[in-house]
């Protein structure tokens, strides 16, 4: 089914996101984790896709299992990194064969070896062009990424939400935000996109934190800022990942219980392939799901 239409059908769109196991990690671990997210009734899983296609293959395979074999609805995840027109028609078409329907398209983030993002040649440099690209193709259902507190790279929010528009312009079907941990971050945002003329499904992207060094890594590559009262209590328990967990939870939910009442259509988990806090999460939300 495609995405565009779970948002006509329901309420409030739940999604999961999952990624292919580092090196040569076990992918039926992660399908016993995707056992346990599927008994909280996702609308859908997204699979992510490294860099530079580097795990192309997996994701695919994961992306197909679940969405064949699992039997749920997922999202494929495409970047614009080290890729030509030529390239991207074929994953294309290896979606279709494997009966995907919903793409994420994504400039995406350079190779580990490289600081900035560069074009290959064929291929394309901002994520606008492969939304419009994936519409020549088929009928896929298009997602785009939306950042709340500005990309990195964009000198500032307008510019930024300027850039989203045009994703918008050229076929995104929704958004799905990056990580944040300050709603009115989120809430600014989504006025501005909304006052520029975007009209369609702005989802939260909520990130449960649940190690210290972890999310100090992954806030600073993607200019996320947690707010200094969550900062300095994890902190103060960043040897106990038990601990720090435990508070990432306990924060994730009163962040999503306040996304719900000022009427997000939708939240979007980034599940770090685990499920026990992803758990405790969506079974205490006052979540109402169907049309």
């Amino acid at each position: 089914m495609k995405i565009r239409d779970l948002f006509v059908e329901n309420n409030f769109v739940l999604s999961f996101e999952v990624f292919p196991p580092a090196g040569n990690g076990n992918v039926e671990n992660l399908f016993s984790v995707i056992d346990e997210l599927v008994k909280l009734e996702p609308d859908f899983f997204s699979v992510t896709y490294g860099a530079g296609g580097t795990t192309h293959d997996m994701s695919l395979e994961i992306t197909s299992r679940i969405k064949n074999d699992v039997g749920w609805e997922v999202l494929a995840h495409l970047t614009c990194v080290q890729a030509t027109k030529e390239d991207t028609a074929g994953i294309l078409d290896e979606f279709k064969k494997g009966n995907i329907e919903n793409i994420l398209a994504l400039r995406g983030d350079p190779p580990k070896e490289e600081k900035v993002f560069t074009k290959t040649e064929g291929g394309f440099e901002h994520a606008d062009e492969l939304v419009e690209f994936i519409k020549t193709r088929d009928d896929f259902s298009i997602g785009v990424a939306g950042y709340p507190e500005c990309h990195i790279e964009a000198p500032n929010l307008d510019i930024d939400i300027m850039n989203l528009k045009r994703k918008v312009d050229t076929g995104a079907d929704f958004i799905i935000t990056q990580l944040f941990f300050n709603n009115d971050d989120f809430y600014r945002f989504r006025d501005m996109a909304v006052a520029m003329g975007i009209g369609i499904p702005i989802i939260p992207g909520i990130f449960p934190i649940l190690n210290y060094k972890q999310i100090s890594k992954i806030a600073s590559l993607c200019g996320a800022r947690i707010p200094s009262k969550l900062h300095d209590k994890i902190y103060r328990v960043s040897e106990k990942n038990e601990e720090v967990e435990k508070y990432g939870t306990e924060y994730a939910l009163h962040q999503s219980e306040d996304l719900i009442k000022n009427n997000v259509p939708g939240m979007h988990f980034y599940s770090m392939n685990k499920s026990r806090h992803i758990a405790q999460i969506v079974q205490e939300l006052p979540l109402s799901r169907k049309g």
